[in-house]
Formats: C-alpha cells, sequence, structure tokens
C-alpha cells in the first residue's frame, strides 16, 4: 500500500511516502524551491517522493492532507465573529485564499495529480498528524503522546496514548489560548519573524534575566495545574489583526515592539529570558498531567513548541518520564509523514512492531541523495577543479582540514527531513577553536552574533563532555556542558559575560575545552552521532577523533540566513562560493577555495537572493 502525506498552504509545506508501513521519503518544499518555508503546494517534493520509489501517483493508495480544512475555517469563522467588528481586517485578508483553494482542498488536490490517480483523497486532524508522526516512528509500544504549537483547527495542544498501532487523543486545548502563540507573541515583540524566529529568541534567552516572569503570570495568562493556560486577550491581537501583540502589552513591557534588524537591548534579552521560563513551567506540567492522565512511563512530542529543545533538555532531566522521543520534524512539515503514518496504522488497521530501543525515523535522513557520479558530471560540465578521494580517504582528508580550523561544506549521503542539519548537508568545524563562533556566524552564515552553534559529538564519547543522560540523535535537547570540561575565567572575563553589551564578545568568551559550541550559560544543544543510524558522519567523527583526541566538532545548517538549507551539488557548491568557507565536501570529491575561478562568486547577490529570516 502506497500513501502520500503532504501538508501545504500554512508554513513548511512538505511531502512523505510510506509504502507498506516504510518511510520511503519526506522532504520539504522549500528545499527545492529555495523559498524558506514555502507554503505552497508541494509539486517538488511529491514528484521527488514519487521518484525516490519509482513509482507515479496513479500507483498511490491513498493521498492524505495534514489538516481539516473545514473544521479549520469554522474556526476562523467562529473568531471572527466573536470579535467582529475589530476583526474585519482578519476575514477581507484570509478569504480570498479559503474561497479559492482551501476550503475546497480535495478537488484542488484532484487537479494537481495525474488523471489516471484513483485513490482516495482523505484529511487528518491537525494535531492527530503531529501525534501520529511522533508515536508511529517512535521505539515505544506504548507511549503518553504531547502536542503543542500554535493552532491546528481548534486544538492548540493535546494529550494522547499511543499503544501498538492505535493512537488516541485525550485532553485538548483550544485556541485562542495556546503556548505557540504566547510565545511567538515575545518572538513578533523582540523583532524577529514569527514562524521562523522563535530558535532565535530561545538563543537569547541565555543572555538575560527572566524578570519579567511573573509579570507574565500575573497579567497575560493564567497557568493551571495540568498545564492547560488561558490567555488575557486584551495583550494579544492575532484574532483581530496580522499583529501579534496589542498596544496594552507594549504599554506592559514599556515601549513598542523591536524594529527587525536594530540593536538588541537588555529588555529584549529579559524578556527572551522571561518567556522561556515561563514556557519550560508550561511544559513541565503538561508532561506531568501526561504521565497522571495515562499512567505510561515513556513520553513522545510533536508540534512546533517541541522544538525547543531548552525545554526538552529540562523535561528530560526532569525525570517525569524514563523515555522521551520527539519528532525529527516536530512543525508543520512533519504533519505530512504523520497524516500517512496515521492512515496504515489507525484506518488501515496494520500492526506496529516495535523494539523500545531503535525508533523507525532512518535518522531522518529521507531527502535526495547525490552519486559521486551525478556530482563529476555537475563539476566537469562547469569546469570546477576538485581532488576525487577513494573509499574512506574522504574521512581523513575531511578530518585533517577540520584539526587545521578549516571550515568545511559537508554534503554526504541523503539530504534531512526537517530543520536539523544531522551530517546530510552541514557546515562543519573544530569545536575547540576559540575563533570558530565569530567566523562561522559573521563570515559564513551572515547571521546575527549572538546565536549559539550545536555540538555534534560521538555517542559514546557524549557524557564526558555533556550532562544529558540520554541519546539525542534529532538535535532537539540541551544539556550543560560537563563541569570538568569548563574553563576558569579571570575577573575580567567574568565581568564581560555579565555585562557586556556586545553580544559577540560574550559570546566568543571561551568558557569551555570546547568553547564554540559553549552557549553562554554553559549550555550546548547536542547531536549525538551513532554508527548505525548516521554511519557516513560517524566515520567523520572518528577520523577526527583519531586525530586529535576530541569527539565533538561544530555542525550548523548548510545555508546563508534566510536561505533553506541546500538540497543539490549546485546549491552547495553556489553557498561555498559565496561565502567563506575553505573546503567543499562533495561524497567523495574535495573542493578547495583557494583553486576556486573566481567568476562564480558575488556574494551581495546571493545574499540578497534570500529575504531575512
Amino acid at each position: 500500500m502506497k500513501i502520500l502525506g503532504i501538508s501545504a498552504f500554512f508554513h513548511d509545506s512538505a511531502a512523505a511516502l510510506i509504502i507498506d508501513g516504510k518511510i520511503i521519503a519526506a522532504v520539504q518544499e522549500e528545499r527545492f524551491t529555495r523559498t524558506k518555508h514555502d507554503s505552497s503546494f508541494p509539486k517538488c517534493a511529491i514528484a521527488y517522493c514519487l521518484a525516490e520509489a519509482g513509482i507515479k501517483d496513479a500507483d498511490l493508495d491513498y493521498v492524505v492532507f495534514y489538516d481539516n480544512p473545514p473544521k479549520k475555517f469554522k474556526r476562523i469563522l467562529a473568531t471572527v465573529i466573536s470579535y467582529a467588528p475589530h476583526s474585519e481586517n482578519v476575514f477581507t485578508k484570509s478569504m480570498p485564499q479559503w474561497l479559492g483553494k482551501k476550503l475546497f482542498l480535495k478537488t484542488y488536490i484532484k487537479k494537481e495529480l495525474s488523471p489516471e490517480f484513483t485513490g482516495k483523497i482523505e484529511y487528518v486532524d491537525h494535531h492527530i498528524s503531529h501525534a501520529a508522526s511522533a508515536f508511529y516512528p517512535s521505539p515505544y509500544n506504548e507511549a503518553a503522546v504531547l502536542t503543542i504549537d500554535g493552532v491546528g483547527e481548534w486544538a492548540t495542544a493535546t494529550i494522547g496514548v499511543g499503544a501498538g498501532n492505535k493512537l488516541k487523543l485525550i485532553r485538548q486545548m483550544n485556541f485562542p489560548h495556546s503556548v505557540g502563540l504566547l510565545y511567538s507573541a515575545f518572538t513578533s515583540y523582540c523583532g524577529f519573524r514569527v514562524n521562523s524566529g522563535e530558535y532565535k529568541l530561545m538563543g537569547l534567552a541565555p543572555y538575560g534575566r527572566p524578570i519579567y516572569a511573573d509579570r507574565i503570570k500575573e497579567k497575560l495568562l493564567k497557568i493551571y495545574d495540568d498545564g492547560s493556560i488561558f490567555l488575557n486577550m486584551d495583550y494579544f491581537s492575532f484574532c483581530t489583526s496580522m499583529q501579534m501583540t496589542s498596544e496594552k502589552f507594549h504599554h506592559l513591557f514599556e515601549g513598542n515592539p523591536r524594529t527587525s534588524e536594530s540593536e538588541i537591548t537588555n529588555r529584549e534579552m529579559n524578556l527572551a529570558a522571561s518567556i522561556q521560563a515561563v514556557t519550560e513551567e508550561i511544559v513541565l506540567k503538561m508532561a506531568q498531567h501526561a504521565k497522571k492522565l495515562t499512567g505510561k512511563n515513556k513520553l513522545v512530542m510533536a508540534g512546533g513548541v517541541a522544538l525547543n529543545c531548552v525545554a526538552n533538555g529540562k523535561l528530560q532531566k526532569s525525570g517525569i518520564f524514563d523515555d522521551i522521543f520527539i519528532a525529527p520534524a516536530s512543525g508543520d512539515a512533519g504533519g505530512a509523514l504523520g497524516a500517512a503514518y496515521y492512515i496504515w496504522h489507525e484506518i488501515e488497521g496494520n500492526k506496529r512492531l516495535s523494539d523500545e530501543k531503535n525508533d523507525k525515523q532512518f535518522g531522518s535522513l529521507l531527502g535526495p541523495a547525490y552519486s559521486d557520479d551525478d556530482i563529476k558530471e555537475f563539476l566537469h560540465a562547469n569546469e570546477i577543479p576538485y581532488h576525487y578521494r577513494e573509499g574512506d580517504t574522504v574521512y581523513l582528508t575531511a578530518a585533517a582540514e577540520l584539526a587545521a580550523e578549516k571550515v568545511i561544506g559537508w554534503f554526504h549521503g541523503r539530504m534531512e527531513f526537517g530543520p536539523r542539519a544531522l551530517g546530510g548537508r552541514s557546515i562543519i568545524g573544530d569545536a575547540r577553536s576559540p575563533k570558530m563562533q565569530e567566523i562561522m556566524n559573521l563570515k559564513i552564515k551572515y547571521r546575527e552574533s549572538f546565536r549559539p552553534f550545536a555540538p555534534s559529538v560521538l555517542q559514546e564519547r557524549s557524557s564526558e563532555y555533556f550532562d544529558l543522560q540520554c541519546e539525542s540523535p534529532y538535535m532537539l535537547m540541551v544539556g550543560q556542558v560537563q563541569q570538568e570540561k569548563l574553563l576558569e575565567l579571570s575577573k575580567e572575563q567574568k565581568e564581560i559575560l555579565k555585562n557586556d553589551k556586545n553580544l559577540c564578545r560574550r559570546v566568543n568568551l571561551p568558557r569551555s575545552v570546547v568553547p564554540a559550541v559553549t552557549h553562554v550559560d554553559n549550555s550546548a544543544r547536542v547531536q549525538t552521532v551513532n554508527e548505525k543510524q548516521s554511519p557516513d558522519f560517524y566515520k567523520l567523527l572518528k577520523a577526527f577523533e583519531s586525530m586529535t583526541g576530541s569527539p565533538v566538532i561544530i555542525n550548523t545548517s548548510f545555508n546563508i540566513r534566510g536561505e533553506p538549507i541546500v538540497c543539490t551539488p549546485e546549491d552547495a557548491f553556489r553557498c561555498f562560493m559565496n561565502t567563506e568557507m575553505d573546503v567543499l565536501v562533495l561524497e567523495s570529491c574535495v573542493l578547495y577555495k583557494s583553486e576556486m575561478p573566481r567568476k562564480n562568486k558575488d556574494v551581495e547577490n546571493y545574499k540578497s537572493t534570500f529575504a531575512l529570516d
């Protein structure tokens, strides 16, 4: 049985293909169109999934959408009516799309498929899609389920239970009371883009102090013992306008929203720290309630808030659950996969086997791959010089360059599904280098200087460096750097770390033996790398370890700010040429910047291709 799941028309469109219960392919549309968070119908992603399986759309038994548009439309109408006449602007802006295709989505999908398609087109509710994307690929036979995001149809958070091939949601929190929208309101107020900048707010939080947390809980919301919340809508405007916050919100926090790209002040740092602390409190209470309701010892999570890896780390450390699995593509893109899984297991009733240890996500390496022959053809056609490395010598070559403090674009195997680079499309560097953080932020990624980088570490040596008592293959857990790996700071350095207004100086201050991946609070967003899930990336880390003794490298996504992660060799070469990366590894082909023709470089034009995120 062949089931195609799709997400589209809100943000992060994607397609995922399951055949007889196995994930064949999953990919976001943005990787092909080169438009970040592309929300259009995922034509390219669908075409790739079908090509990967060697089938046509006429062969599909189901095409399933990750949302229920009629239910969502009723919620939008109910909201407009409830807030009328102040909601007129929302109504006039949203109706054309709804009346054009969203409301008649099955008809639209059918038109996008070939006339030979005779399968079924179905909807799966938004939070069921999220829940399915976490539970069905998880290692567990039974688990509590927690989904938290902005909003689906009506639900903004759910608690459920999964057992065998069955999945049931048993509690639900409804719009407009939403942890995701609360966090997005602060994202917007602090000058970052909603549905894109939430991870920036999370990265900014360690620079501040949670001095507004009590004010948030006194004025903006009530938090109940079960983790549900009730928002005071006087402070929010997302029901009546395209803005997130009201004038009353601005008055409460003593000023207008920060203008995008302007200086980040102590106010933004403290606001970030405060909403992060409040969010962590809510997530922990929700998890405790999920444990109480279900009695399960394992937890699976999905939804946009599940990408808050700081909260995830606190939840893991709390010990509420013995084990936690978080969907690698927890946002809307992952809903495509969840919707397909739900049809296979719940609707079609197919059995599900779990060994309690290994997930079925295949390292989330579910996108396109390119052979050495594909890459050579591209390089020869464009007269690009390269060096071919036979067998495993490519890992030794790359490890030696890393040890020499070179920045490498690493393009190997299948592309990742989800927002994190996991060793398929990564920019990598030596985590021991004190200068690497600044180089990669300002000269490679062209992004804000305060943002930390993540470490990739050999799984078997992770506990030597990071206080994280679990595996973290999908880079969704934050842990503290182990005390014995920290450096003793001088009085002057402590003053810089505490009070220097230059965030770049603060984040670049060496605080551990792996300074390039240690955030200002001595935390790190960890990816543990094992041989089974990521054999190529594991070989690279082992080669680096054999040369240096260190099992840790920097791993950041292969793109510049505002650009989707690279997909093709052409994408990778273009990014390599227009940044200050030193080396590009395309499978077995190694390219050195010093040997490249200058005609391929046009930095300003390249940067202007992508809107700032």
